[in-house]
């Protein structure tokens, strides 16, 4: 007889093999088939809600890492919610107005200038739905599951009429106004930005000093003195209309030579080095509030610059004497305001300075900082040209550096309800925590908000003006606007003149006439997105507003949670969400930023294409995301061992469970072998361990509480240990259906608890059950942790105690392998010395310990009479000696027991009874 034949080998059809590149687009067909959204949405209709309300990314190009690991997090989430007693609808976005698109089409060869406003919105919004259905097949391919069919985007009607109601409550409130003030302005977007619009790279910039004479010292300076300045803007001494300097500050005339200057004393050091005065001598000590409306002279022109007293003055760098351009800089401005002088701004929308920059109209006004420095150095009052490299604002799309410019912008307000803003912060939850401080100081500091945009692609401003050019925002013209925009998208505003986007009969007392003019700039695309728990989340019937929770990139502070913080607090009076959760930004593996110039970039598609969704999934499981997060292959080589593990278990367990059914063959808990119940509770401390996890989004913590469950407790100990009963026992047999029953739950849990992040695998693993009734894991809830009460205490702390003196055995026989005592471990017998608090550990007779430690044989000894040919190890003492008997061929231990049974001489007794119950 060939005994192999006698023996219960696993039987599965669940391949070794993922294939993952391969498989995943066919489950993924299969779900779209099934309509896997709705029948989960089916589901959990009348649970409680949990909305995750999607933050749209932009509607341009490929998907990048950064995409990946954003949308993986939140379908992660989702998913967890719905199989724990939650509603979790998903409805995914997109942003897509703004200047790159615009960008993006005149690269492809669009001459903008040959098409009308309304033909080239028509080019973006096409363009915008060719990214959106590419992003939308490479997100579903990642596997994230949502309503890709109903998705949001920002440039539908139904959006855009919602956030001009949006605007109009805001304006109905006071929180919206047109004002001149400088802004940050990006020549090459020829736009306003805003804050968010902004990030900082180093700069090259000349620094100069420039001396400006006094005119009209009112009795406090001589005419000889000359105020000194610092700057790195040398293109804004040409707009300079004042001085500014701290009413509480020292300052000094120092005489140098044959030159007198004026500067704060505290730099006067500091000064001296940076223009190398070697001989000086201080003439005069004075309050900056005596310089009060001093008149100085501008060094290039016929005009004065008046000298200011303003608190913003600080002594950290320069003289203390600030060059002052009301034009160009936001405390320039309010100090020039203060003193009745207005805005000089003689710089172009394109970066360009203007004839009200005599002498250098023309040039750009980078270039612009040569020729005034010449033109300076010509008249004497140069006083030093060096260079200095700084962090200096850019334009976040097209990577150019901006600059402060004085225009004409509609604003939202943030200070007139700064502390609501504030307030509804506080009563966020933020994960991490320090969430809350970065927002908090963003709005305590931040100023009003410049919401308008010279560019064509995006949602209008709804504003009219009169024939005296006076703004005319009412809720009728809103209402109308937004119900225009409704039924024929805001393309409108564009096709009709004023008075045919106005209500019938519309009359205004500032137009008698009955002329009327429309705004032409557009909404910030923060407007845009920011408008969204409106356009969305109460648009929308299967939505809820507020959200219980957002979850984008750390930049998003200054960015989506900002804009949606704001629109919400003004109309509303509280915050859009509930909860905030931020994530940082994928680097390459040497925490370097990701670059196409260079050559660092690692895209999901790539990733997806070589190792599949499942392993840029579980990589996104595996790291600490609320800080950045490096990328290499090498990271996806790791986590892909890790599934190779978690799959394999699957696969033996499912194997080893192929004649269970857990309907007729479970054994209660009370009948477990004692073995069997330590893995049994072991299993309720995962299921705690990983549903806590989740609801803490704290998804390393599954990952690694999975992994040690799978190698730690069940491949290398339980698993192993069970082929000597589920294979080797009869089909029926106690022992065996006790392991079945652990190792059958053991696989339902925990295909239930990796759904939410290997939902193909999951899904996969679910088609090869036969006892289930579901369709797919994704309509099942996560398992629920048993409590077997404090009698499991003494089972736990005896394992404890057994799995240390384990680990010493295995060590121990590992020894006598390598020194040739013993091949397999079958081939030992093992003594194990232990000492008295180990005492009671091997009393009782409940437990095969030569089936636990995996040799033939097994005694126990006291530690106190441990032969020295015995090792000493950590817990205990182990002696190793070859087992006594034959070698059974069925299941290879060593036996005395071998040849008893005459009628089946090659194996032991216990196999023996088997064979002849079963296979004679």
């Amino acid at each position: 007889m060939d005994y192999k034949d006698t023996l219960l080998m696993p039987k599965t059809k669940f391949p070794m093999r993922g294939n993952l590149p391969n498989k995943e687009p066919e489950m993924q067909a299969k779900w779209e088939e099934m309509d896997i959204y709705a029948k989960v949405q089916e589901r959990t209709k009348g649970r409680p809600n949990f909305i995750l309300h999607d933050g749209p990314p932009y509607a341009n190009g490929d998907l990048h890492m950064g995409h990946a690991l954003n949308k993986v997090l939140k379908d992660m989430i989702v998913r967890h919610k719905s199989m724990t007693g939650y509603h979790a609808p998903y409805v995914p976005g997109w942003d897509t107005h703004g200047l790159p698109i615009e960008q993006a089409l005149v690269n492809t060869g669009v001459k903008r200038q040959d098409y009308s406003i309304a033909e080239f919105r028509k080019m973006c919004e096409e363009y915008a739905y060719n990214q959106i259905n590419n992003q939308r097949s490479q997100f579903k391919r990642i596997g994230v599951r949502g309503d890709w069919e109903n998705p949001y985007i920002t440039l539908t009607s139904d959006y855009e009429a919602r956030q001009i109601q949006v605007f109009g409550e805001m304006a109905r409130k006071g929180y919206i106004y047109k004002g001149l003030r400088p802004v940050y302005w990006s020549p090459s977007s020829e736009s306003a930005l805003a804050e968010a619009e902004i990030e900082y790279q180093d700069k090259r910039s000349p620094s100069i000093y420039v001396s400006f004479p006094v005119k009209d010292g009112l009795g406090v300076l001589e005419a000889d003195v000359n105020f000194l300045i610092w700057t790195t803007t040398p293109w804004t001494i040409p707009a300079n209309l004042g001085i500014t300097v701290h009413p509480d500050f020292n300052y000094v005339v120092v005489k140098v030579g044959e030159d007198k200057f004026l500067i704060a004393q505290d730099l006067l050091a500091f000064v001296a080095e940076e223009l190398s005065w070697e001989n000086y001598s201080i003439e005069k000590e004075l309050k900056g509030a005596e310089l009060d409306r001093v008149v100085a002279k501008h060094p290039l022109y016929e005009r004065d610059s008046l000298v200011m007293l303003g608190g913003h003055v600080t002594i950290d760098a320069g003289t203390g004497c600030v060059h002052t351009a009301p034009g160009h800089g936001e405390d320039d401005f309010y100090i020039s305001k203060e003193y009745g002088i207005d805005a000089l701004s003689p710089v172009d929308d394109k970066g360009f300075m203007t004839d009200e920059a005599p002498g250098f109209e023309g040039l750009f006004y980078d270039d612009a900082n040569k020729a005034v420095s010449e033109a300076l150095d010509k008249v004497g009052a140069l006083q030093k040209l060096s260079f200095v490299t700084h962090s200096y604002p850019h334009d976040w799309r097209t990577k150019k550096p901006v600059i402060y410019r004085a225009t004409a912008q509609w604003f939202a307000s943030i200070h007139t309800f700064r502390d609501e803003l504030l307030g509804a912060i506080k009563e966020t939850n933020f994960t991490p925590a320090w969430g809350e401080t970065r927002l908090y100081n963003m709005v305590r500091d931040r100023g009003d908000w410049c919401i308008s945009r010279q560019r064509v692609w995006g949602v209008p401003i709804p504003v009219f003006y009169s024939e005296k050019d006076e703004p005319i925002i009412t809720e009728e013209t809103i209402a109308h606007v937004s119900a225009l925009f409704r039924e024929h998208g805001s393309n409108i505003w564009f096709e009709r003149e004023a008075k045919d986007l106005l209500p019938e009969g519309f009359t205004h007392v500032d137009s008698p006439n009955g002329l009327f003019t429309k705004e032409t700039d557009i909404m910030d695309v923060w407007f845009d997105s920011g408008s969204s728990h409106q356009g969305v989340l109460v648009e929308r019937d299967d939505l809820v507003y507020p959200a219980d929770l957002y979850l984008e990139g750390s930049d998003q502070y200054r960015g989506w949670f900002n804009s949606s913080l704001t629109t919400s607090v003004a109309i509303n009076g509280h915050a859009p969400y509930k909860g905030i959760l931020s994530h940082g930004f994928a680097l390459d593996g040497n925490g370097r930023k990701m670059s196409k110039s260079v050559g660092n970039v690692i895209v999901p598609a790539k990733v997806m294409s070589q190792f599949g969704a499942e392993i840029l999934r579980l990589w996104v499981s595996s790291v600490d995301y609320t800080a950045d997060v490096r990328v290499s292959d090498s990271n996806f080589k790791q986590v892909s061992e890790v599934y190779r593990k978690v799959r394999n278990t699957f696969r033996f367990i499912h194997g080893n469970t192929s004649d269970f059914d857990p309907k007729t063959d479970s054994v209660a808990f009370a009948d477990l072998r004692p073995v069997d119940q330590y893995v049994y509770v072991k299993l309720q401390d995962l299921i705690k361990e990983v549903r806590k996890a989740y609801e803490d989004y704290e998804f390393a913590g599954v990952y690694h509480a999975v992994n040690n469950f799978c190698t730690g407790v069940l491949s290398s100990f339980y698993l192993d240990i069970a082929k000597d009963v589920v294979y080797i026992e009869s089909e029926n047999h106690s022992h065996r259906r006790s392991m079945q029953t652990v190792m059958y739950d053991s696989l339902l849990s925990l295909v239930k608890l990796l759904t939410p992040i290997l939902p193909h695998t999951t899904d996969e693993m679910w088609s090869h059950l036969e006892h289930v009734e579901e369709e797919s894991a994704q309509l099942t809830d996560m398992p629920e942790a048993q409590d077997f009460g404090v009698e499991t205490e003494d089972l736990r702390k005896r394992f404890d105690t057994l799995m240390l003196i384990r680990n010493d055995v295995l060590k121990a026989l590992e020894v006598a392998r390598s020194d040739k005592g013993i091949g397999k471990s079958l081939e030992a017998k093992i003594t194990v010395y232990v000492p008295e608090e180990f005492n009671d550990v091997f009393k009782l007779d409940d437990i095969d310990y030569a089936q636990f430690f995996i040799v033939s044989k097994f005694e126990a000894g006291q530690l106190s009479t441990m032969p020295e040919s015995a090792l000493k190890l950590d817990a205990v003492g182990v002696l190793v000696e070859k087992a006594a008997g034959e070698k059974c061929d069925r299941c290879w231990t060593i036996s005395e027991s071998v040849g008893k049974d005459e009628s089946h001489p090659e194996i032991c007794v216990r196999c023996a009874e088997v064979v002849k119950k079963h296979y004679s």
